[in-house]
């Protein structure tokens, strides 16, 4: 068996906190290695006491068999877009579990999936490709959370809510029981969403309320 190399997308903050949540993680594995970091700044790094390199612009990327992918770029929106040329090239993903992530027998995990130190995956909860959840996240029961969707840090998806995809939540952002967050939309830090949100809306407030849609002009 070949060792697996991880290679992480993106050399900025969180790619940083990632390198260390993904240490953690191959702690006890001696196959696997973090190979580097794609980034399209080559100076990234510099400055920080980070042992790996930054390889590479993901976009020249040249996948080899044995690297499993983890993007740390935090817009839902391009993190999608890299992931799926990535993929496109033949390029593998795999999820990055820290080991005081919480995630229940009966949940499904897509791939490319970052849970970081403390996050919760509750019972009958189905999570899509390329989702990052931050520190002290949670996602209650039977939630549903779609591709590219990003939880920043202790944010609240309850029971049976539903975001789809590339949906942004802001550090402290709670969806309530049984809501639906449209696709793309952005939950300012905060907010509490207690009712459905519009696809490409921005949201912000307690309850959440629409500023505007990114798909409408902007009101004169």
């Amino acid at each position: 068996m070949h060792p697996i190399r991880w290679i992480i997308i993106g050399a900025g903050a969180f790619g940083r906190e990632v390198f260390h949540w993904t240490r953690d993680m191959i702690a006890d594995c001696p196959e696997q290695t973090i190979g580097g970091f794609l980034d399209a700044d080559s100076s990234a790094l510099q400055g920080f006491d980070i042992p790996a390199p930054v390889l590479g612009n993901p976009e020249h990327s040249a996948p080899l068999p044995d690297d499993r992918f983890v993007c740390a770029i935090a817009a839902p929106q391009t993190r999608l877009a890299v992931c799926r040329a990535i993929q496109d090239r033949g390029g593998k993903f795999g999820n990055v579990i820290h080991p005081t992530a919480v995630v229940a027998s009966d949940a499904i995990l897509g791939s490319g999936v970052i849970l970081c130190p403390q996050a919760l995956v509750s019972t009958n909860v189905s999570v899509g490709n390329f989702v990052i959840v931050n520190v002290a996240s949670s996602i209650g029961h039977d939630a549903v959370i779609g591709d590219g969707c990003t939880l920043s840090g202790h944010c609240d998806v309850t029971g049976n809510a539903v975001l789809e995809e590339g949906v942004f939540l802001g550090s402290h952002a709670s969806v309530v029981p049984g809501k639906r967050v449209g696709a793309y939309a952005s939950i300012s830090a905060g907010s509490v969403v207690v009712r459905n949100a519009p696809a490409q809306s921005v949201m912000t407030g307690v309850p959440a309320k629409c500023l505007f849609r990114r798909d409408q002009p902007k009101a004169a």
